[in-house]
This record gives C-alpha cells, structure tokens and sequence, in this order.
C-alpha cells in the first residue's frame, strides 16, 4: 500500500494572513513598520503587478529590517511570535491537519515564510517536518540580509518537497494551499485543496 503524505502551505491556509508580515511588525515595531514599507512602495506595486520578481522584494524587505541582527536574536524572537501565530489559526484546515496526523500520515508543511517561528508553532501541532525559506548566518552568528535557499514559493515547493520525499510513486499526496504561490503544490498532488475556494 502507498503512504499518505500532507503537504501544507502555511500563510492563508494554516493561518487566516500572513504571517511574514506580523513578524516584521512584532519584531520591529509598528512605527518601523510602517516606515520601512513605505521605502518599498515601488517595488511592492511592480510585485503585485508581477514585473518584479516575488522573492528580491521579500529579501529586500527581509535585509532592510534585519541585517545585522544576530541570529540568536531573531530566533529567540520568532520562538516568542509563535505563541502569536495562535491568534490569526484557520481552525478548518487546522482541523484538516488534525486528521490526517491523526490517521499516521506524514505531515509537511511547506512555507515561504520562515523556520524561525513557522517550526515552533507546527511541532506543537505534530506535522513531521517544515520546508521553508531560510536564511543565511555570517561566520560572526549575523542575519546577511540575504536567503540561504530559494524563496519557497510556486516550483520552489514541489522542489522542496519532492527533496525530502522523491520517490513520488510511493505515496499518495494530499496538498493544501490557497494562493498563486500554491499552484503548482497542488497540481503535484492526487488531492490538491485549494483552501480559498472551499471557504
């Protein structure tokens, strides 16, 4: 018999936003926030009109905010965010994840945001093991302001996943997302759910 394996997006699908953005606005403050964003304005419309590419904006934004940091700092703070996470849960697809943990399925979720506090909240949750964007360390245990891997968004998360679990003949997949970023996820999935769709 095949396993069963969840794939989970994170950001609009285990939570009702996103969560980069409420770690920024934790970590550094409202004030800052709102500040360093208006920096980016240009950027973020050619973003969202997709003429400027998803993941030097978010890197971008990322060094603005936290290059220079030491790392122990920012993990500190993303272990402290978790906690907040609870406060923006997507209890149905939280429900979802449930299910399948508790049926002995291998459970990812798969996320562009990031390790530091996306891993603390899942593990609480029992989800087997967290594929996200992560950053890189100088030899001085500094944030570089840069990634150490590709943003995991859009083929990045079949890459990732397929990684971690390549033998795709042996399991069947259930895969879960509700953003453009999801797509191809849920087109490498025998179940696919788009989470926006089935609100």
């Amino acid at each position: 018999m095949k396993r069963n394996i969840a794939a989970f997006d994170f950001d609009g699908t285990l939570t009702t936003r996103d969560s980069f953005l409420a770690f920024i606005k934790f970590a550094c403050g409202t004030v800052s926030y709102y500040t360093g964003f208006l920096r980016f304005t240009p950027q973020l419309i050619l973003m969202f009109l997709h003429l400027y590419p998803n993941w030097k904006a978010k890197e971008r934004i990322f060094a603005h905010f936290f290059k220079g940091w030491q790392y122990s700092w920012f993990k500190a703070l993303g272990e402290d965010f978790s906690a907040e996470i609870d406060m923006m849960r997507n209890e149905p697809t939280i429900q979802r994840l449930r299910e399948h943990v508790e049926r002995g399925d291998t459970v990812y979720v798969v996320s562009a945001s990031l390790p530091e506090w996306v891993e603390p909240w899942c593990k609480s949750l029992g989800v087997n093991a967290v594929l996200a964007t992560e950053v890189e360390v100088d030899e001085d245990g500094r944030l570089t302001g840069r990634f150490k891997t590709k943003n995991c968004f859009g083929q990045e998360k079949v890459d990732r996943l397929l990684q971690a679990e390549p033998h795709r003949e042996d399991y069947f997949l259930t895969a879960y997302g509700d953003s453009r970023g999801d797509r191809e996820l849920l087109a490498l999935a025998d179940e696919g759910v788009n989470v926006k769709a089935s609100r």
